[in-house]
């Protein structure tokens, strides 16, 4: 899972460090949201999922680990 903030639409609304609190949180100095773990676990995913549907400014992407191929 590659997790990407795109601080030009980022406006510091705060719900991916409330929904997903271990991976999310935000600047001292702006509200901003930063990526505190690069790589979330498998008990984070779905957080970090639900983190980027609430971004009002879909200032969150999520792209999905490829599969190997069978």
């Amino acid at each position: 899972m590659d997790i990407t903030i795109d601080h030009d639409r980022c406006i510091g609304a705060g719900q991916c460090a409330l929904v997903a609190p271990g991976v999310f949180d935000q600047r001292d100095e702006d509200g901003l949201a930063v990526l505190l773990v690069e790589r979330p676990d498998g008990e984070q995913r779905a957080a970090v999922r639900e983190a980027a549907e609430s971004c009002p400014l879909s200032a969150i992407s999520v792209r999905e680990d490829r599969q190997p191929a069978a």
